[in-house]
């Protein structure tokens, strides 16, 4: 009867930490100094052990009812500095720094602690505290990757001062004022006009560049044509053309006296 009971408080003085896991032992509210690693461990069963993940987290904040941490719209709304209401989704990939996890349970508490009182209000506060810098067009266009950096940049100061590193900001789902989303519309389709145009000028001012070389080189052509074309040279192409007739079965020889003309008729 002793060996049971023995065993059985063996047992349930086991603790199993797994791989990515640490433990904290509190005994009465006496925290340790250290964390347990992974591996089994024996544990008085007055003492308790909270166990924290190391490996990669994530908090979604969505409008999708079930795709979030909370299970109803927990999108952001936020201000840009134009003042229109621009709604987004984000998600905070995370993890739990081992080294800090004895500050984490003594100043948070367990990990459900942990999400509710940093990752979500810190998460949220800095989006929102960004956005207000950035006009909505540039929120949604070209200063999207410029706001999600301040926000990374912010979120992390504030989630390393609480034992949490921060991997990655995701800000997804962006939804911009009916009247916002027509400007967009518009500005992008008069840079596609600009740009056709542009390019219709520069493939003219190419051809119109193609035409003068083609006629430079004839006009260099015939000047070096003229040149060429002196009294000998025309006196030697004379005799090449008369030598020719004069060897053709049906032409008749006929003899000139030099310096008259000579007139051929059908």
């Amino acid at each position: 009867m002793k060996k049971i009971i023995v065993l059985s408080l063996l047992v349930a003085g086991c603790q199993v930490i797994d791989a990515g896991e640490v433990g904290v032992v509190a005994t009465f509210g006496d925290v340790s100094q250290s964390t347990l690693p992974p591996g089994l461990h024996l544990i008085a069963p007055w003492k308790n052990v909270e166990v924290y993940s190391t490996q990669i987290g994530e908090y979604t904040m969505s409008a999708v009812t079930q795709e979030g941490e909370q299970k109803r719209d927990d999108s952001l709304r936020v201000l840009s500095a134009d003042g229109l209401e621009v709604q987004m989704d984000a998600t905070v990939i995370y993890r739990v720094d081992p080294l800090k996890a004895v500050s984490i349970y003594r100043e948070l508490g367990n990990l459900a602690a942990v999400k509710a009182k940093v990752i979500r209000p810190v998460s949220r506060t800095r989006i929102r505290d960004a956005a207000v810098s950035y006009p909505a067009v540039d929120l949604y266009g070209s200063k999207r990757e410029t706001f999600k950096k301040s926000v990374f940049e912010a979120i992390s100061k504030d989630f390393q001062a609480r034992g949490l590193i921060l991997e990655q900001l995701l800000i997804r789902d962006m939804k911009l004022p009916e009247s916002v989303k027509h400007s967009i519309e518009d500005k992008i389709a008069a840079e596609q006009a600009s740009q056709k145009m542009q390019y219709v000028i520069e493939k003219a001012k190419q051809e119109a560049e193609q035409k003068r070389i083609e006629a430079q080189g004839i006009a260099d052509a015939q000047k070096i044509l003229d040149s060429g074309l002196t009294e000998r040279v025309l006196k030697y192409e004379q005799l090449k053309m008369q030598s020719h007739l004069a060897n053709s079965p049906n032409a008749k020889v006929i003899v000139i006296p030099q310096g008259q003309q000579m007139i051929l008729s059908h």
